[in-house]
């Protein structure tokens, strides 16, 4: 098979393929397929991959790709479209009772956040969505309906931003005009919500983080997929983690400590190296906690 270009750049791929410790014949999920960079290197290795992806645009790019084609024609790779939070009902109906390693890999893809009709991106205009699988309540539903209460609530849970209280009151202003319909309108909102002075990032990061982690349930999701993973892997199996804030790394670092299916590999969690972040700045974000199952 001859690898195509990935639009995604995989983050801290040799530090993963050494936490799963693929082996030839182990079977491996990759809960986040996206562009499978990491699967791909898995395949590599002469693993076998089940792909998990929410998304519907990844079983449209694996139909039409050559390589991917190839290896769901050779057997080598599985595809099974829905959330990793359904782990365990995914792998069954894809004929899957056992794994040797699950890897997750958390957040927006740089495909995701590359395509503006998705929403994700506050320095893209599109329309104000956020769901990675198109279907329920969008971020548009939220930033209009919900009450200045409930989403200064969600703005700080999720987004840990200390000023979402006057985020959310300048949003029920702004929304009371006209509906907050295209990103480009949100950050321009959340924008004038914030003082004066200097930042050292986009003031609408944090809200948009929140929106998406809260329209999606993507901490839910990743509690319910922890556990499905623990009972999916063999007995020495490898999970690996990769996560981008602290809400998520906090989940997986609780998980590791306190199951007792599980020893933490990582003591401390692993983070790119510097030349990584210098070509992929999107790395810089990244935490890598990985365990390994010792019970059955």
């Amino acid at each position: 098979m001859t690898a195509v270009t990935e639009r995604h750049v995989s983050v801290m791929p040799q530090e993963v393929l050494e936490h799963l410790a693929v082996t030839p014949g182990g079977l491996y999920v990759d809960c986040t397929f996206g562009a499978g960079g990491h699967a791909r290197r898995v395949l590599e290795l002469g693993g076998r991959v089940l792909a998990v992806d929410q998304d519907p645009h990844v079983a449209e790019d694996l139909q039409s790709d050559p390589y991917w084609r190839q290896a769901v024609e050779s057997g080598s790779l599985l595809f099974a479209r829905g959330n990793f939070r359904d782990l365990e009902r995914l792998a069954y109906e894809q004929g899957v009772r056992a794994a040797d390693g699950v890897l997750m890999d958390l957040g927006v893809s740089s495909m995701q956040l590359d395509e503006e009709d998705r929403g994700f991106a506050f320095r893209h205009d599109g329309p104000l969505d956020m769901r990675m699988h198109g279907e329920g309540e969008s971020a548009a539903d939220v930033v209009n309906e919900y009450p200045v209460e409930e989403l200064a609530a969600i703005i700080f849970r999720y987004g840990e931003e200390r000023h979402s209280r006057r985020i959310a009151r300048r949003i029920a202003e702004a929304r009371e005009s006209a509906p907050i319909l295209t990103t480009k309108q949100l950050a321009e909102v959340v924008a004038g919500a914030y003082p004066p002075g200097p930042r050292r990032e986009h003031p609408a990061r944090r809200t948009f983080q929140a929106l998406r982690i809260h329209v999606n349930d993507e901490l839910g999701a990743l509690r319910e997929g922890l556990e499905g993973a623990s009972r999916l892997l063999v007995p020495g199996g490898r999970l690996v983690v990769l996560s981008y804030h602290s809400l998520e790394d906090r989940i997986v670092k609780r998980f590791l400590l306190d199951s007792p299916r599980f020893e933490a590999v990582t003591k401390k969690p692993l983070t790119a190296s510097e030349e990584e972040v210098a070509s992929n700045p999107r790395a810089r974000a990244a935490k890598l906690r990985a365990g390994k199952k010792v019970a059955a």
